[in-house]
């Protein structure tokens, strides 16, 4: 096995109650649970999610992923005092997340307000071999005399979403002095959830169940002595379904014969057989790097890890929410972010899950398209908050200002249309690194087609060119503006592609063919000035400067929105996140390397970063841009968004986006690797203290390794490749050594600002 990095909670502290859940969740795509402690605390929120699993609860809300009922609380009695770490005194504490089999693990030595030493100690997976099981073991022992312990735990649906209930119970039971299980339906009668669960202690004790409020409860009391220890074993199976083949009782009994099956090997061998699992995932995808910074090999681990946990590589139906499956933040809804920030992980390590996730957005077509039709405008236009079903999920309001007590409405969904065209970008991107023939002549070029679509019937004429007006680019604080540059050129890029595959895949269309030509020749593409700087929109460049300093000093925080209302940041040139630097790194063929220079000078100290999603690109754009140092401070910083000293800063999940962008900020920043013109780039530069940088890479059907060490570049692939290394086009084979002395300066890509290039 790997030696792998642990991520640890420093201590026990009442102010990161759900913090370190959220970071040191347990996930394997399919479920994932919050770490939350087994004893009860009142601000600690626990969680258990299943992908895909969503529920509108009223008429005025939104779709949202169930918050399932509980399984990982467990009332603990020691002596006739409830255990607590709010009161006593904690004597030793360590708690881990160990990346490689993915156990979450807690040991504590507490002295109760009697004086009496105890030794607590708590493991718990989820099953990435099999997926809908999860294991936990609580072990106690008394450390100072014989002692009288209680134990009470089951599966307790009074767990709601923020006091949304969605399940509705159908039915509790008992089956054997071990086994319970309660069967659950979501409150639109469209899917079943069944949990069912196995208890066993180490020990014999008096032992009866209740069933009361929701919840079933096995009770356990026993004595145990000094020294002595007693281990719960606890053994659970979720599984919940939207077909109706099976009868429930059938269904719940397949679950129950399952569970069993599990039972009869026990926590050590089920985790073993899961760690094999992770270990292949190590093996594929983990980056290791040589720094004198220790941290920086966890954040990378930390970030393969959750980008595995979250991620239904399982299910086409289902695809990644901003919180992944770690918090109900967002409702659990799907963003941009998953095409943008967490598609090119599994597209250079696990095609086949980029291509599952393009499937979600082919298969949800029907609700683009019936937006699209809504507002007058052909094709499909996504939206721009999806769960299950297609439709936009985006709240119409947001929250009732305080003051006014009148609700503002959320302009996303209006007009933030660039997710259309970051979805045709993914579907490109996806094809040029896997060559995949057979779902770009279906799914993707219907991707493509129906996007193109949109933007064709989006465009305004005027004064004989076309612009796109009324939009919101990726930056936020900007709205309602005419020809935004990342809205436009990703829009000509859309169309472009659209065009040039369906004449690749013998699908031309005169009629199409016709009005694309006219879009990608009038379409106006905003241009850079003298010295290299894109507008980022019409207006952009007229309106007011303010000095940022003391609101970048709090980044994330919007404390902007404290001193001015949106009304008046709009008027004037503040960034929420990157939006033309965005575009720099995502079609980097379409700009030379001192528009990318001039428009990180003139763009980043008018951005707030105010975005979890902002940093990363800053950072990967001054990667190619030659500054290395400081695109890894931003990089750094990208990595505190969750792992950083704010106790709250991930209370409702982890920032899903942002493990995608420490993944990304190395391998496609400080590694070089870009897709340029469809073909492989690579550029290494490391940071100044960082020694070695290894990392696998899937690109069409090979498999690469790649070792950067003393200036060195060692290749490994499994099948001949051509690629351009440092500017040089070769081809690597089997095993090869590159020195950079014997390569020209590195060039980032061919630019190119002509209208009739095809990206």
């Amino acid at each position: 096995m790997l030696n792998l990095s642990v991520l640890t909670d420093p201590g026990f502290c009442p102010h990161s109650l759900n913090k370190y859940p959220s970071i040191m969740a347990c996930g394997n795509g399919f479920m994932g649970i919050r770490a939350t402690h087994e004893e009860d605390y009142t601000q600690q929120t626990r969680g258990m999610y299943l992908a895909g699993l969503y529920h509108r609860a009223g008429h005025n809300e939104s779709s949202e992923l169930v918050n399932l009922p509980d399984i990982t609380g467990i009332d603990v009695e020691l002596d006739g005092e409830n255990f607590t770490l709010l009161s006593g005194e904690i004597l030793s504490w360590h708690r881990e997340l160990a990346f490689a089999n993915g156990e979450l693990r807690r040991s504590v030595v507490w002295r109760s307000s009697q004086g009496r030493r105890y030794r607590l100690e708590s493991r718990r997976f989820v099953s990435l071999d099999q997926l809908p099981l999860a294991a936990m073991q609580l072990s106690i022992t008394p450390l100072d005399a014989s002692s009288q312990v209680v134990l009470k735990t089951g599966i307790d649906a009074t767990q709601t979403n923020s006091g949304r209930q969605h399940l509705d119970e159908i039915s509790v039971r008992v089956f054997d002095p071990h086994y319970l299980q309660g069967v659950y339906e979501t409150q639109d009668r469209a899917a079943d959830v069944v949990i069912s669960a196995c208890c066993r202690l180490s020990m014999d004790s008096d032992s009866c169940f209740t069933a009361k409020n929701r919840s079933i409860t096995v009770h356990h009391a026993l004595n145990v002595t000094q020294g002595e220890t007693v281990t719960l074993e606890k053994l659970v199976w979720l599984t919940h379904r939207r077909d109706r083949a099976l009868s429930m009782e059938t269904f719940a009994r397949n679950a129950l014969t399952e569970l069993q099956a599990c039972a009869a090997h026990g926590y050590a061998a089920l985790l073993a057989r899961s760690a094999c699992v992770w270990d292949k995932v190590w093996h594929d995808s983990r980056v290791a790097v040589s720094s004198t910074e220790e941290r920086d090999q966890m954040a990378l681990d930390y970030a393969v890890w959750h980008l595995t946990a979250m991620t239904p590589a399982h299910d086409e139906r289902s695809s990644i929410a901003a919180k992944g499956l770690t918090g109900e933040g967002y409702k659990g809804h799907i963003f941009w972010d998953t095409e943008i920030f967490l598609l090119p992980f599994h597209l250079f390590t696990r095609p086949q899950t980029a291509r599952s996730l393009l499937r979600y957005r082919w298969l949800n077509l029907p609700g683009a398209r019936e937006k699209a039709r809504r507002n007058g405008w052909p094709g499909a236009l996504f939206p721009w908050e999806s769960a299950a079903s297609g439709q936009e999920e985006t709240p119409e309001f947001a929250a009732i200002n305080i003051r006014t007590g009148v609700r503002q409405k959320v302009a996303s969904a209006l007009a933030e249309h660039h997710i259309v065209a970051d979805i045709a970008w993914a579907v490109v991107a996806y094809w040029q690194a896997t060559h995949d023939d057979a779902f770009m002549r279906n799914e993707g070029l219907t991707l493509l087609m129906e996007t193109a679509l949109f933007w064709m019937g989006r465009a305004t004429k005027v004064n004989g060119r076309l612009e796109i007006h009324n939009v919101i680019g990726p930056d936020e604080y900007t709205e309602h503006v005419n020809n935004n540059a990342y809205t436009n050129y990703l829009a000509w890029h859309n169309v472009a592609s659209a065009r040039q595959f369906m004449s690749m895949f013998g699908r031309e269309d005169a009629h199409f063919t016709e009005n694309a030509n006219r879009f990608l020749t009038h379409l106006w593409l905003p241009a850079a000035n003298a010295e290299g700087v894109l507008p980022q929109d019409d207006s952009f460049m007229a309106k007011p400067t303010i000095d940022l300093s003391r609101y970048k000093e709090k980044a994330g925080k919007q404390t902007i929105l404290l001193d001015y209302s949106r009304a008046e940041v709009n008027e004037m040139q503040i960034l929420k996140q990157a939006d033309v630097v965005m575009l720099n790194y995502l079609l980097p063929e379409r700009f030379t390397p001192q528009q990318c220079v001039a428009n990180l000078a003139y763009y980043e100290p008018r951005t707030i970063h105010d975005s979890s999603l902002s940093k990363a690109i800053h950072g990967i754009v001054f990667a190619r841009c030659g500054d290395t140092e400081r695109a890894y401070a931003f990089w750094r910083d990208g990595i505190a968004i969750d792992l950083g000293n704010d106790p709250h800063s991930s209370d409702e999940g982890i920032h899903a986006a942002a493990t995608g962008a420490i993944w990304s900020g190395v391998i496609q920043g400080f590694a070089g690797v870009q897709i340029v013109a469809g073909e492989l780039h690579l550029a290494p530069k490391l940071p100044a203290h960082w020694r070695k940088l290894t990392f696998p890479l899937r690109w069409r059907n090979a498999s690469m390794r790649f070792t950067f060490e003393n200036e060195v570049i060692t290749i490994e692939t499994s099948m001949p490749v051509t690629l351009t290394l440092w500017g040089k086009i070769l081809s690597a084979a089997g095993r090869q050594n590159f020195a950079y002395k014997d390569f020209m300066t590195s060039v980032s890509g061919t630019a190119t600002t002509e209208r009739g290039h095809d990206a």
